[in-house]
């Protein structure tokens, strides 16, 4: 459990279909209503987001424990709930093969998102605790999912695209590569005359964060219209954290 101002913050996986909705209530909050997502299985006479990869999830939401508020959410898929669901959520976006040729202890991250008003402050970094410790838990070795830049206009975006195949690309063996149907590539802009500070203005939060702890993107953007966003595949390797950053995936950083 963790303080934040007056409000403490509880994070678990959800249980039962209540608390399955309550996720989804706020995935549509973000995701449909603020971002302008869509897709076939969302609900909105009920204002739910949801899929077909939901029920081989484990959602881990955060709530407020004054009045069980879901105000976070996490989408959590390990390898061996993905062979029943018939593959990864990011497989309609990325070639992941070399990922799953890897033999290593895979989890893909997906539908991050937090209620506005919790956003800038420790209730994310309280979902992080969580997935630390379910890191820990199963054993994982990798951790990957696509994060996205809102928006469909890729010229709007070639400055934090390009900052991010020149600085963060990942090494071979990781380097997961989009589709070709939604394939964008990303060195759009000489590196020599990009402005990188005013790039990574635009590189999203969670992104930067990702990028923090050490995590790489995969080789070319994904143009996701039906989300009405621009997507990059983050792959993180936990063995190649450092000592701080480390803590977080130990379960230390409470």
């Amino acid at each position: 459990m963790t303080r934040h101002g007056r409000t403490e913050f509880a994070v678990k996986l959800v249980e039962t279909e209540t608390e399955l909705r309550a996720a989804q209530r706020l995935r549509y909050d973000v995701f449909v209503t603020e971002l302008g997502g869509g897709g076939d299985l969302v609900d909105h006479e009920q204002r739910l987001e949801r899929d077909r990869f939901d029920p081989y999830f484990d959602h881990m939401i955060l709530t407020t424990t004054d009045d069980n508020a879901v105000i976070g959410v996490y989408r959590l898929l390990r390898g061996a709930k993905a062979e029943v669901a018939g593959g990864f959520y990011s497989e309609g976006e990325y070639d992941l093969s070399c990922l799953k040729a890897s033999g290593r202890r895979l989890l893909e991250l997906g539908r991050s998102c937090l209620h506005p008003d919790y956003r800038g402050g420790v209730a994310m970094h309280c979902l992080w605790n969580g997935l630390a410790d379910y890191v820990v838990a199963h054993k994982i070795d990798i951790l990957f999912g696509v994060a996205s830049f809102h928006g469909t206009d890729t010229d709007a975006l070639a400055a934090p695209l390009s900052l991010l195949h020149d600085r963060h690309l990942a090494p071979t063996e990781l380097r997961v590569r989009a589709l070709d149907e939604g394939y964008q590539r990303m060195d759009m802009i000489d590196v020599k005359t990009l402005d990188r500070r005013a790039a990574m203005v635009q590189v999203p939060s969670l992104i930067k964060a990702y990028l923090r702890l050490g995590g790489c993107v995969g080789e070319g953007a994904y143009v996701d219209h039906r989300f009405n966003t621009t997507d990059v595949c983050l792959i993180m390797d936990t063995a190649l954290l450092n000592a701080r950053q480390a803590k977080i995936y130990s379960g230390q950083a409470k």
